[in-house]
């Protein structure tokens, strides 16, 4: 999950058209680049003018095991049909520089992420990271139902009545799920006194409010302010999303004792497993995103001192995704390319419980596996090699970075060509080591600047 601004919709946001936005991409990008530019959205809009329907932008990406599961699980069927009947679908890949350039503009912060626009640019709503089917049709169905942009939401919110408590709510889930916990909280300042207290009366509005009161306190890295606010956040009606709350407390107070933390964090882990044996590790789990689930619940038992409940909770998710993936799923050996074809989700899952778990000879036997399920890109052959510059193989790494770089591109070209660098470094390569410098930045062009210049400083 992560990345974030286009068009801020409090009482006095910027107005900005969208060939506007994509002209300034193109500026900054070079003469040359803007020759070139396509901007999706652009045509996306002309679409919905004619058609007078709204748009959803889907953000994706080939490293994004949510992805999958969206792909996989909700994006398909009756209901999507019908998404793409009465919507314009832009699908954009995160790792590309359109995809990288709208992601940052419309300030989607975590994968898979989906926007919705009217006909003139105006967000209606947002759907954050992977949902079950039920889930992510029910709030896909209640924004084209309102078909009010978010902006024109906030002025209704005037006092206490019921449309003015459900308007303020979304308001303030919006500005949660785009990471802007300064404008969110600065909009619930700037509400009349009586109505911020209708806010504050209203347990859904509230915990909205604690939630980016706690954001706005790990951005800002005061763990003291962290700590004071997690009790009330965590003890809230949060469903599946407790582990991303929990896992942003217990990154914002790592740093004080562990007696402390432990004392913070204790009544957390009963209600962590009863979230994961009540909705991930069943027959149908209600909760979409099983990793967050189970790598924060293993987080918390390292910080509670629990070392066997650490391992025991990384051994059951590792069991459960294998049997998920092969019902007769005893031992890694026993995995197939096509038992891994079958669910991308899982299987990357899977990869990473084992990684968590340290279980690196397991590890070394998966990986050839996964790079034959999943042969058209290069996210395996590159999550390898890296694993193997990290452990200081570097001639092994190369293996299999080379096998990455032909299907890299975007942002990942950059990546795959870092670690090729370091590795060939290592090796006293420093001339091979410079033509990859080369060829990548030559084929990245003006796009990623920032990844691009600590590519080139590692050769100058």
């Amino acid at each position: 999950m992560r990345r974030k601004t286009c068009r801020r919709w409090t009482e006095r946001g910027l107005a900005l058209s969208w060939r506007a936005l994509a002209l300034g991409l193109a500026l900054a990008a070079g003469r040359a680049a803007a020759d070139d530019w396509q901007p999706p959205l652009d045509d996306a809009l002309k679409q919905a003018a004619v058609r007078h329907a709204p748009i959803l932008v889907e953000f994706h990406a080939p490293w994004c095991y949510s992805c999958y599961y969206m792909e996989r699980d909700v994006l398909n069927g009756p209901e999507w049909d019908k998404v793409k009947r009465n919507s314009v679908v832009v699908d954009l890949d995160a790792d590309s520089p359109e995809g990288a350039y709208w992601q940052k503009r419309l300030s989607v912060q975590g994968m898979p992420g989906y926007v919705v626009l009217n006909e003139n640019g105006d967000e209606l709503g947002r759907i954050h990271v992977e949902q079950t089917r039920s889930e992510f049709y029910r709030q896909l169905d209640a924004i084209f139902d309102r078909a009010t942009s978010l902006q024109d939401l906030a002025k209704r919110v005037r006092d206490g009545g019921a449309a003015s408590l459900r308007a303020a709510r979304e308001v303030l889930k919006c500005y949660h799920e785009r990471g802007d916990a300064a404008g969110g909280l600065g909009w619930v300042a700037a509400l009349p006194a009586p109505t911020r207290a209708a806010l504050e009366a209203d347990p859904h509005a509230q915990l909205w409010i604690g939630r980016l009161k706690l954001m706005a306190a790990a951005q800002a890295k005061d763990q003291a302010q962290c700590a004071a606010l997690a009790p009330a956040v965590l003890a809230g009606e949060l469903g599946c999303d407790l582990p991303y709350e929990l896992e942003r407390a217990m990154s914002c107070t790592a740093a004080l004792p562990s007696s402390e933390q432990a004392r913070l964090f204790a009544r957390e882990k009963p209600a962590m497993t009863r979230l994961l044996y009540a909705r991930v590790f069943v027959s149908s789990p209600s909760c979409a995103d099983a990793r967050s689930a189970v790598l924060v619940t293993a987080d918390l038992d390292r910080t509670l001192g629990y070392p066997q409940a650490e391992a025991d909770i990384l051994e059951r998710a590792i069991a459960d995704a294998g049997r998920r993936l092969d019902d007769g799923f005893t031992r890694l050996q026993d995995l197939k390319p096509r038992d891994l074809r079958k669910n991308r989700n899982l299987a990357d899952n899977l990869r990473r419980y084992l990684e968590r778990a340290g279980r690196t000879d397991e590890l070394d036997l998966l990986y050839p596996k996964l790079i034959a399920a999943f042969p058209e890109d290069y996210v395996y052959p590159f999550r390898l090699g890296r694993s193997l510059v990290e452990r200081g193989q570097y001639a092994q790494a190369l293996v299999y970075l080379q096998q990455a770089a032909p299907r890299a591109y975007g942002s990942n070209r950059l990546a795959v060509a870092t670690q090729q660098v370091q590795a060939l470094l290592r090796l006293g390569r420093a001339d091979d080591a410079r033509q990859v410098v080369a060829d990548a930045l030559k084929a990245n062009g003006p796009w990623f600047p920032d990844d691009a210049a600590r590519l080139k400083a590692m050769v100058d």
